[in-house]
């Protein structure tokens, strides 16, 4: 029997992209010095949660974790998708965390996935649910992914640090993706979002909603932006409240930010003492989420900085034909996925920064990545 012969990396800091393209191109990895010098060394819960979550969805898929935590061998498997699956991710990252690797594994797929996920629909370092309603699946639209079949359903919310979130996400599946060129930005038409609040008073949704629109509304009229108050069981077993809010342009681009005010993993609050421990009022945080709307605006670019990493994939993802892109300032997430890409896919992006409007143009040309378990109709 042949031994199998892993690709050996080393860190935790690009875990998700480098499983997702380990599955994608068939390669084993082997990725070892994981947090060594950390006071608490190793796997963390929700990046093993990632690996349970992939063996959920890919058969012949493995892995073996070292007796320490401090590495991992890695054997994908296909991708077979399926309905009426369930995965619970835990309290220490989003449900955001999980999905953008889900989708892209997903649209490979030899079925079309239909999952439950349970945890934190909505935390401060993941993307939000609503901002992968709102951003993240027009862009996955942009590159021929079919909007039927491409849904996602927020049964209950759920903050830190108890969670109680539940969503139900189907993603289709495409025989392969489609080369774009997309460098007009366009002008911002009109700003959409949604705010969120559980266990709390409605008014701090209120509240978030006119401090937000006053930042807006001297440059733009046509802003609209929902509340989502849960309440009993779709609210989840903890307080929290926050924002999405999206940009869209007139050429089709949707820029966005979300933030979430929860109290932090551990730490525990009373009923009675939750109001005196607010993180933040609900003023601030509309007036900073839009203020960093328009950060994002200002940078230019068809995409926010969040989704960079996701627009690089894709674009790497497509057939072999020339796909071009332009974004603002480069993110470090933006530059580990250029280098994640070039190492598995073996694709070099051209980076031609733009010095009159500050912005950064990419092409490539695509691997050709074709799914080949799916029946050519």
């Amino acid at each position: 029997m042949e031994k199998t012969r892993y690709k050996r990396l080393s860190g935790s800091q690009n875990l998700r992209q480098q499983l997702v393209l380990s599955t994608l191109t068939f390669t084993p990895i082997q990725i070892h010095d994981i947090r060594t010098n950390d006071t608490w060394p190793g796997l963390r819960k929700y990046e093993v949660s990632l690996l349970k979550l992939l063996a959920l969805v890919c058969h012949g898929c493995s892995f073996e974790i070292n007796d320490t935590g401090t590495g991992f061998k890695f054997k994908p498997g296909i991708v077979m998708g399926g309905s009426k699956l369930e995965h619970d991710c835990g309290f220490e990252r989003s449900i955001g965390y999980f999905l953008e690797p889900l989708i892209l594994l997903g649209l490979f797929a030899k079925k079309p996935i239909t999952i439950t996920l349970k945890g934190l629909t909505n935390d401060s370092k993941d993307p939000s649910i609503d901002t992968f309603q709102s951003t993240t699946f027009p862009i996955l639209k942009r590159f021929g992914v079919p909007s039927e079949g491409l849904e996602l359903e927020i049964k209950s919310r759920g903050c830190a640090p108890k969670g109680g979130g539940e969503v139900v996400v189907a993603i289709p599946v495409v025989q392969s993706l489609t080369g774009v060129t997309w460098t007009d930005e366009g002008l911002v038409k009109r700003i959409r979002g949604v705010t969120f609040s559980t266990r709390v008073s409605v008014q701090f949704e209120n509240t978030m909603v006119h401090a937000a629109r006053g930042v807006f509304h001297p440059f733009l009229p046509d802003v609209h932006i929902f509340t989502d108050h849960r309440a009993g069981p779709q609210a989840g077993e903890s307080h929290g409240y926050g924002m999405s809010i999206v940009a869209e342009t007139t050429s089709g681009c949707y820029i966005s930010a979300d933030t979430t005010i929860s109290h932090a993993q551990g730490e525990h609050i009373s009923e009675d003492d939750y109001e005196k421990k607010e993180l933040v009022p609900p003023k601030d945080v509309g007036l900073k989420i839009a203020s960093v709307l328009l950060g994002e605006i200002g940078q230019g670019g068809v995409v926010d900085s969040n989704h960079q990493g996701l627009l690089f994939l894709l674009c790497a993802l497509c057939p072999q034909d020339v796909s071009k892109v332009r974004v603002g300032k480069l993110s470090p997430y933006g530059i580990d996925t250029l280098r994640n890409i070039n190492d598995f896919l073996g694709v070099k992006f051209v980076i031609m920064p733009c010095a009159s409007t500050s912005t950064v143009l990419l092409k490539c040309v695509g691997c050709g990545l074709r799914n080949l378990s799916r029946k050519i109709l």
